[in-house]
């Protein structure tokens, strides 16, 4: 056992701080104002040749592992959410379930152009009364002949508006409970698909977030992905492997919030000396730098055990679970620490704290996790 990054995952931790510091963090705040989603971002990420990082090259990817694609969100969120949950949800949920699922004509056709940053990924599986009970879905789908007919709604969809194509549950068969349901590869661009972008949000708002709606779109039969009525489960293994995307995530974050606040304590002065010189805000720091410690060695356990192709739900769920709810704790403590100016948007900690909870909601909630794990330790 050793916990030093391989050479090529420390060459990646190098080019994504640099590449964060230099080309996302100077217009993070100003997009955070205006809801301008970071297209020029991506495109940078597009030739430094990420958007693919961890599928195979033989599809346009990077061959790299599941550490370095946490790295990457790790480092992207801190210093920009938006960035972090765009990127971490075309790779986890645009490009995985194709990847996990798809047939080599599938992976051909649709997993790389999101490798080669042709377009954003996105998976449809909330509902509007299909949230935690994913197998409430209500979206239908209806064979007729070589074509399938699906009719219904999704919400809260990462990227759809940026997504040519994307992954989506529907029922195939009412009769068989979360066994009838099914997942199919969907052109945003078919007759009678909407994606709709106006949602009014509390944080992540340079990212996008967008509701479907499916009236009568037609696709084709070999849109099927994976097996008819497995689609729940296939999904449901996709996220495991988001949950390691919204750990990193959260660790970024944290890890953000964290250094503004080492900084500001230390230049701060109250009293005739810095704020660092006060117990009761070293003690705020060290609390921060021990969870995200523990945190980010959570995230690179699960996502060592995902490349080693051993079972690692247990694991997602802890490191989701754990880092989701420590990074709301140093957001919160570091708006305290820079007090009445942590409040203001200049000091960005507030961006920190709002872009925050939304991990301990998406991809599982924290319930949800708890009852995740729960099943795990055999309840």
């Amino acid at each position: 056992m050793h916990f030093d990054l391989t050479e090529e995952q420390a060459l990646i931790k190098k080019m994504m701080r640099d590449f964060s510091e230099g080309e996302v963090a100077p217009g993070a705040d100003e997009r955070d104002r205006t809801k301008q989603f970071p297209a020029d971002v991506f495109d940078k990420l597009t030739k430094l040749g990420v958007m693919g990082l961890p599928f195979p090259e033989q599809y346009g990817g990077g061959g790299a592992d599941t550490i370095s694609f946490a790295i990457t969100v790790e480092e992207l969120s801190r210093v920009c959410a938006s960035t972090g949950i765009t990127y971490s949800a075309h790779i986890s949920l645009g490009g995985a379930p194709i990847h996990l699922f798809g047939t080599h004509e599938q992976k051909e056709k649709y997993l790389t152009p999101l490798c080669t940053g042709e377009y954003m990924g996105a998976f449809g599986l909330t509902e509007p009364n299909a949230g935690s009970d994913a197998g409430g879905t209500q979206t239908k789908a209806n064979l007729h002949g070589d074509k399938w007919i699906i009719s219904g709604s999704k919400c809260f969809i990462t990227n759809a508006s940026y997504a040519k194509n994307l992954s989506l549950t529907a029922v195939t068969d009412r009769t068989k409970g979360t066994n009838g349901i099914s997942a199919f590869i969907v052109s945003t661009d078919a007759p009678g698909f909407t994606v709709i972008n106006n949602y009014e949000k509390m944080g992540l708002h340079s990212s996008n977030t967008t509701e479907l709606i499916l009236q009568d779109v037609t696709v084709p039969k070999e849109n099927l992905l994976g097996k008819e009525g497995h689609g729940y489960k296939q999904f449901l293994a996709t996220l495991d492997g988001g949950r390691i995307g919204i750990g990193a995530m959260a660790v970024g974050i944290a890890q953000g919030a964290y250094e503004k606040s080492l900084q500001y304590a230390k230049e701060r002065k109250q009293f005739g000396q810095s704020l660092s010189s006060f117990q009761a805000i070293q003690f705020k720091l060290a609390d921060m730098a021990m969870h995200i410690e523990l945190a980010r060695t959570m995230v690179y356990k699960a996502a060592w055990l995902k490349d080693k192709g051993r079972k690692f739900k247990k694991e997602a769920a802890m490191a989701k679970l754990f880092a989701s709810e420590i990074c709301m704790k140093a957001c919160d403590q570091a708006v305290q620490i820079h007090g009445g100016y942590g409040y203001m948007k200049e000091y960005q900690v507030e961006r920190f704290f709002r872009d925050a909870k939304l991990l301990e909601i998406g991809e599982g909630t924290s319930e949800v996790q708890r009852m995740v794990i729960a099943r795990q330790i055999g309840c």
